[in-house]
């Protein structure tokens, strides 16, 4: 049974991304595997589900990335970098399945899915929460950070999503960023991201050139980590 989900997945998977989902079909799906249609029935109850699942694939991912990034030593401030790295690598090297957690976004999508799929991609945004906030309460345990009175960890960490996902999707859906005199989207988030927490007071404090500096050292010390996550998952899949 997972084996045959697993390939209705990786049938659907190409026709969303380079058809769209109203060209994504059930009836599609079971032509290219030469199954009946009540198959892929049997699996997933309609084409909403798949999208879901297909989600579920590149947020597992992500969880993944994350994980490896908040278990680096050092500094709390540098293994935050590293998450940076993580959700810049995603973007970079996944961008399919970033496209494809747009569309469970939508209301007509969302939906029409089940709760124990809705559950699911919940379970994980929560997850990688999670794997965020140890680094802010590891930061305020060593001093390194002294949150505002009454802010926990998890509100620190949706500043820092709300500018790292948000960039990214801006980046992707606005195509006149270069006319309004952002030639460089990843250089802006960066020093954004930068100037936040500064502004909550993190130690160490960093201008945005050593903030971009520790960035791509990053980058070099975890590209081939992050590599091999994403064989490892494209194999299990």
């Amino acid at each position: 049974m997972e084996r045959r989900a697993r390939e209705i997945l990786s049938v659907a998977r190409p026709i969303l991304l380079e058809d769209g989902f109203q060209a994504l079909s059930m009836d599609r799906v079971a032509s290219q595997m030469e199954y009946a249609k009540g198959t892929i029935y049997n699996h997933f109850p309609n084409k909403e589900e798949i999208v879901l699942a297909l989600a579920v694939q590149g947020m597992k991912l992500r969880r993944a990335l994350f994980a490896k990034a908040v278990e680096q030593p050092g500094g709390s401030r540098h293994r935050l970098a590293c998450v940076g790295a993580a959700c810049e690598f995603f973007v970079s090297n996944c961008f399919d399945d970033f496209r494809i957690e747009q569309l469970l976004r939508q209301v007509n999508i969302w939906d029409k899915t089940s709760e124990h799929r809705q559950n699911t991609i919940r379970e994980y945004e929560t997850s990688c929460i999670g794997l965020v906030s140890t680094v802010v309460q590891a930061a305020v345990e060593s001093g390194e950070l002294q949150p505002p009175p009454g802010m926990d960890p998890p509100e620190i960490v949706f500043g820092f999503w709300a500018i790292c996902y948000g960039s990214q999707v801006l980046a992707h859906s606005s195509p006149g960023l270069k006319e309004v005199g952002i030639p460089d989207f990843g250089r802006a988030m960066r020093i954004h991201l930068n100037s936040l927490c500064n502004g909550f007071g993190w130690q160490p404090f960093m201008n945005w050139q050593q903030h971009i500096e520790l960035m791509d050292s990053v980058h070099q010390q975890l590209s081939s980590d992050f590599h091999q996550i994403i064989t490892s998952q494209r194999e299990d899949q």
